[in-house]
């Protein structure tokens, strides 16, 4: 991102020739020493930049390629069926490949979706050495002892379904023109890796070894690689009763909508009843629902890959998908929004779901549609706008923890004094003084004498100011906040200055980078306004006494040492008189690496015509002393061990003016301190191995408070969730609401309420917290009711009743953000059992082990619409037929019409 200006405090550095990043670097996106292996869960825009061939090849011409590394060259693929997508193939699908006679002896290779069948066969000829003459079959190994053809070589990875860690197997002809695998007709399956519109599919079944009959419902998905978030929503799904009776029963043939142009031509109804009856048969274990997926991606291009993915993602598209398929409306007509203008409640939530349903009518409006009520006012005029709007599902937010703590080094004034780590505790939702405040009650440092840095790779990535957001922080980010003198806002007597330390080579690089690099950890250092340079020299000298010893050019000359110096302006004038200290260099057009990489060769005229203090010929020369100058200054030192210049402060609010080695800072401001201004010092490689300490310069020191592990709380209610979802809040910045009245956007208060909820109340956990700075996953512990949730009291319909509602099923995740693994538990709608679902894995489960961390979402269904309560149609039927076999007299339908009134009360559509 640095080459280009990405983050928000580089970008005014684009262009500046002082800023130089070094050769592109590509080795923190790779796994291991594999040239073209990424790490798994990389982020777009938050790990890696995209750029086009011509960019990249701009950026290489520019700064060049780290040594030994490739571009990262991927493909643009096209994805989706009827709406196209196209999306940059970053993660190319790995295929493990071997020869039919020696099956144990795999080769792993990685192949673009959009490659086709014949490049995996001359990638298999070449890897096993077999002639382009010799005749050869492809086979796709997905069991033991199931394989499938490969016989259209022109189809491409993603139209075969061919998915991470495939087994292919080549096969070569017997000399007498036999087949080692017997004719293709035996032991294969019927393949379906080219889909052509909906037609049965036989992809379905497969049976476990030894495994036949099974309970109807009990039936596990196979893992097609990173699919668990899929078989997790699916069995949810499978197990919501009304909507598997509603396919088992084939009611959804006669309601197939394939004209809806935003449905899926009825397809996607097709691909999941038929999965589902596979599911109920009661004839498999589990099945593997490759076509399922392959329909799904067509349609969702973002569910097309093998890549992990989101299982309420994947409810919310499935949903929309099949009310679309499903929708009974041929023809939807237009209907003008009305804003309620003081109508009551009743009034206008009726006229709501009336147009709701005039454009929106199936079985999945049915079972999961509800209503709640949206009342938005402005802060300005106090304009009340209220609608009602319908959902399919609910999104809850958990309770926050509103601390956070954060680990910090804090490096002291005192130069002999290591830096400490400390942790403190930070808000949430925080600013940069916030973390100042907290770390001076844990060393008694001033807040106002705190400069808050990022440090990353030997430079300030970032010099924070103090009303700055803390969310900017990451937990990977080296935070050092260093103490100065006097107070950085107020205080006029000295300059906070950031200092890099360099290290220059006498002998330029080659191409054209040149001959400077950083290395160790940049600090800040407070220097008076007018000083010497022999006695800035001097003061940055103390400052590292700690880890530089000090150089002698004659071994016999005797040391001095100050004992009584002070440090920053302590002593008189803040430095010794005494001492011989290079020349300062005073070249603006420096060079700067935020790797540490070699920088451009400086101009070799560059410099002022005063400096003297270049590279020493004789510098070699001298000898570094023992010991540490244990906070003592050097003085009759001939030859100095480092130079210095400055970068970039002509460009800072602030004069600074260079006069016969006098440096004179003429303002009563404070330099501003950001990434591209500070002071370089320069050091020869000799003399930086013997003078610097490396291992002294990085070690530190822990605090107690790095002890301290934050008490989390045990668990929140699914009540606390709901009553912080209907809680008022005010729009953000980025998200205002365009006031009719006041003619412009504001940022207003906003309140939802449930109106009226349906008979399977789908529940989203909002576990995951992403932005462009933060990334995390809750862990918090919802207690939620297996039976009996009660949601009575956050409904405002008046007219609403009893409601109350029974757990289901739930959708389980596991791990952190970007990966983990879904799993689900149901609740058999045969035998009331519960059961837990993990891929191909069925097994009993207990009302215990449900309620977890990793519940995710949760179904809930309504207790007045449950089997036998002849709520739905099919179950009606049902309930008639079950009750002429047994002889009871028939309800009229008055009867039955007053029953669907009673069940309706707590979803009111009347």
């Amino acid at each position: 991102k640095k080459y280009v200006g990405f983050d928000s405090w580089d970008k005014y550095q684009m262009g500046d020739q002082n800023v130089y990043p070094g050769p592109v670097d590509n080795s923190g996106l790779l796994k291991g020493g594999d040239s073209q292996s990424l790490k798994e869960h990389l982020i777009d825009e938050l790990d890696y930049i995209l750029v086009p061939t011509e960019g990249w090849n701009k950026l290489v011409s520019w700064y060049g390629l780290l040594e030994n590394q490739e571009p990262i060259a991927r493909k643009v693929v096209e994805q989706g069926m009827f709406v196209k997508h196209c999306k940059v193939e970053v993660y190319l699908t790995e295929l493990k490949l071997c020869e039919n006679g020696n099956m144990n002896t795999v080769i792993t290779r990685r192949f673009s979706k959009a490659d086709i069948i014949d490049t995996i066969e001359k990638e298999m000829r070449k890897l096993f050495s077999i002639p382009d003459e010799k005749e050869i079959r492809l086979w796709n190994k997905y069991m033991s002892n199931t394989f499938e053809p490969l016989n259209k070589p022109d189809s491409t990875i993603q139209d075969a379904g061919l998915y991470q860690g495939q087994v292919l197997v080549i096969e070569q002809k017997n000399e007498d023109g036999t087949w080692p695998r017997g004719p293709s007709t035996n032991n294969v399956k019927n393949s379906n890796y080219c889909i052509p519109p909906y037609s049965g599919y036989n992809s379905y079944d497969y049976l476990e070894p030894g495994r036949h009959s099974e309970q109807s419902g009990l039936c596990g998905l196979s893992n097609l690689g990173n699919t668990c978030f899929m078989n997790s929503a699916v069995q949810c799904l499978s197990n919501t009763p009304p909507l598997t009776e509603y396919f088992l029963s084939d009611e959804y043939v006669d309601e197939l909508n394939h004209d809806n142009l935003l449905g899926m031509k009825g397809e996607i109804a097709n691909a999941y009843a038929d999965l589902i009856k596979q599911m109920w048969s009661g004839k498999y274990s589990y099945v593997t629902p490759r076509a399922f997926k392959t329909q799904v991606g067509r349609f969702a291009p973002q569910f097309s890959g093998y890549q992990q993915q989101d299982s309420q993602e994947l409810l919310a598209f499935l949903l929309d998908g099949l009310h679309e398929d499903l929708n009974r409306i041929r023809k939807k007509p237009y209907i003008q929004l009305k804003d309620a203008e003081g109508r009551p409640d009743e009034v206008v939530a009726k006229e709501a779901w009336e147009n709701h349903r005039k454009r929106n009518d199936s079985i999945i409006v049915d079972i999961f549609h509800g209503l709640f009520k949206s009342t938005l006012v402005c802060p300005e005029c106090s304009k009340v706008s209220v609608t009602f709007d319908p959902f399919c599902y609910l999104t809850l937010p958990l309770p926050l923890k509103k601390e956070r703590t954060l680990e910090v080094f804090l490096v002291r004034m005192e130069p002999l004094t290591k830096p400490m780590q400390y942790k403190v505790i930070v808000p949430k939702i925080g600013i940069i003084s916030d973390l100042c405040a907290a770390l001076f009650t844990l060393s008694d440092v001033p807040a106002d004498k705190m400069v808050v840095t990022d440090i990353y790779n030997h430079r300030f990535h970032r010099i924070f100011s103090m009303d700055e957001n803390l969310s900017s922080i990451m937990e990977r980010d080296d935070i050092f906040v260093f103490e100065v003198t006097g107070s950085r806002t107020e205080d006029t007597d000295t300059v906070v200055i950031p200092v890099y330390l360099r290290e220059k080579y006498r002998q330029p690089s080659y191409g054209h980078h040149s001959n400077v690099c950083l290395f160790g950890q940049p600090f800040m250092i407070s220097v008076p306004r007018n000083i010497t340079e022999e006695k800035l020299y001097n003061l940055l000298l103390m400052k590292m006494c700690r880890y530089v010893r000090t150089y002698n050019e004659d071994e016999e000359e005797s040391l001095h040492f100050s004992k009584d110096l002070g440090i920053n302006g302590n002593g008189q004038n803040g430095v010794h008189e005494e001492g011989s200290p290079s020349e300062m260099e005073t070249d603006e057009q420096d060079d700067e690496s935020s790797q540490d990489q070699e920088l451009p060769s400086e101009n070799e005229n560059s410099q002022s015509e005063d400096s003297v203090g270049g590279d020493n010929e004789d510098s070699e020369n001298g000898i570094c002393t023992e010991d540490p100058c244990k906070g003592q200054l050097f003085q009759g030192q001939k030859k100095q061990l480092f130079t210095f210049q400055f970068n970039n402060l002509g460009n800072t609010d602030i004069n600074y003016v260079k006069d016969d080695r006098q440096i004179r800072f003429e303002d009563s401001r404070q330099i501003r301190l950001d990434e591209r201004t500070y002071l370089a010092l320069d050091w020869d490689p000799e003399i930086k191995k013997r003078c610097f300490d490396d291992n002294a310069a990085e070690d530190f020191e822990k605090h107690e408070s790095m002890e301290y592990r934050p008490q989390k709380k045990m668990f929140v209610k699914l009540k606390d969730c709901i009553e912080l979802f209907t809680t008022k809040e005010k729009l953000g910045a980025e998200d205002p609401w365009y006031c009719p009245n006041c003619k412009q956007h504001q940022q207003a208060t906003k309140k939802l309420d449930l109106w009226s909820l349906p008979p399977v109340l789908v529940v989203h956990l909002k576990r995951f917290s992403y932005s462009r700075y933060w990334r995390d996953k809750l862990d918090t512990l919802v207690d939620f009711p297996i039976s009996d949730l009660d949601m009575s009291e956050f409904l405002i319909n008046p007219n609403a009743g009893r409601c109350e509602y029974n757990l289901i099923a739930v959708s389980n995740h596991y791990g952190g953000m970007g990966g983990g693994h879904y799993t689900a538990f149901a609740k058999n709608k045969d035998d009331n059992k519960w059961y837990y679902f993990d891929d191909t894995s069925v097994s009993s489960a207990i009302e215990d082990q449900i309620v977890s961390k990793a519940a995710y979402v949760l179904f809930y269904q309504r207790q007045d619409t449950i089997s036998g309560t002849g709520y739905f149609a099919h179950d009606h039927i049902a309930k008639k037929e079950a009750s002429a076999s047994l002889g009871i007299p028939r309800e009229s339908d008055e009867d039955c019409n007053e029953n669907d009134v009673e069940n309706e009360n707590c979803m009111h559509t009347n």
